[in-house]
C-alpha cells in the first residue's frame, strides 16, 4: 500500500472512531509497527491527529460562524437541489418548523402552491413565506445579527408551545463522533426545542458541513433524517449511524 493510501485509511478510521490503536493499524494496513510510528508521526506534524499511547486521536478545530452573507455566496447549487428535495418531504395540511439558514432558505420558492402552516425563527424565511401566501409563525425573541434568527428564552418558550410534523434544521457541522453541532449555544437550544417537538426531523446540509465539529451539541445522527447533495466515497460510513437522502444532481 503506498504512503498516502495508508494516511488515508487511518484519517478515515480516526474519522469513524475518533481513535485508533497501532495495533489494529497494523492489522489492517498489514504493516510494521515502524511504518505505522512514522505514518502517525507524519499526519501529527501535519496537524492531522493527535500520538497517544498505543495509538493516535482525531484532531480537529471548532469551525468558526459565518454571517448569513457570507454563507449565502457559498455553494449555491448544493443548497438549491437540497432545498427542493427537502420541500417535496411536505405535505398537504403539514405543519413543519423552518430553521433559520441559508440551505433551510432555498426550501422556501419550492413551498409556495402547498397549503401548510409554518413556524420559523428565521426573519427573511417569514418574510418570503408571507410574501408566497403561506401561513406563517414568527416566534418573538432576541435577534442574533450575523445570522438574522430569532432565539432566546422567548423563542424558546413558543415552540413548547407547538407540535409539528416535520422540522427542517440547519446545521453547521455534522460528525460520527460528536454528532449534529453548531457554534451557538442559544441557537442550539433552539434547534433541540423544535427537533423535540416534531414527529420527524430532518436536517439540511451540504457537503462542507460534513466532518466537522463545532461548539454546541444539537442531537445525535441517529435522531435526524439528512437531506444532503451528494454522498461521497469517504462519508458512506456515516449510512451505517443514520438516513441520508440525496438530492438529485
Amino acid at each position: 500500500m503506498l504512503t498516502e493510501e495508508r494516511h488515508q485509511v487511518i484519517l478515515d478510521l480516526l474519522n469513524q472512531d475518533g481513535i485508533v490503536k497501532s495495533q489494529y493499524l497494523m492489522d489492517v494496513i498489514g504493516c510494521s509497527e515502524s511504518t505505522v510510528r512514522r505514518d502517525l508521526d507524519h499526519l501529527e506534524d501535519a496537524g492531522r491527529l493527535t500520538r497517544i499511547h498505543g495509538g493516535a486521536k482525531r484532531a480537529y478545530q471548532l469551525d468558526e460562524e459565518l454571517t448569513a452573507s457570507e454563507k449565502s455566496f457559498k455553494n449555491i447549487q448544493s443548497k438549491e437541489s437540497i432545498g427542493k428535495l427537502a420541500a417535496a418531504l411536505v405535505e398537504p395540511n403539514d405543519v413543519i418548523f423552518i430553521d433559520a439558514g441559508t440551505t433551510t432558505y432555498a426550501m422556501l420558492p419550492y413551498l409556495q402552491t402547498k397549503t401548510i402552516t409554518v413556524v420559523t425563527n428565521g426573519i427573511q424565511h417569514a418574510s418570503l413565506l408571507a410574501d408566497q401566501g403561506i401561513e406563517t409563525y414568527l416566534p418573538g425573541g432576541k435577534i442574533k445579527p450575523s445570522t438574522k434568527a430569532i432565539i432566546g428564552s422567548q423563542s424558546l418558550a413558543a415552540l413548547k408551545n407547538y407540535r409539528f410534523d416535520k422540522v427542517f434544521l440547519g446545521m453547521n457541522g455534522i460528525d460520527l463522533a460528536f454528532g449534529c453541532t453548531t457554534p451557538d449555544p442559544e441557537e442550539a437550544a433552539l434547534k433541540q426545542m423544535a427537533h423535540q417537538q416534531a414527529a420527524s426531523s430532518f436536517l439540511l446540509a451540504d457537503q462542507t458541513k460534513w466532518n466537522k465539529v463545532n461548539f454546541s451539541k444539537v442531537c445525535e445522527l441517529e435522531d435526524v433524517t439528512i437531506v444532503t447533495d451528494t454522498l461521497t466515497d469517504n462519508l458512506q460510513h456515516y449510512q451505517d449511524k443514520t438516513t441520508i437522502m440525496e438530492a438529485a444532481k
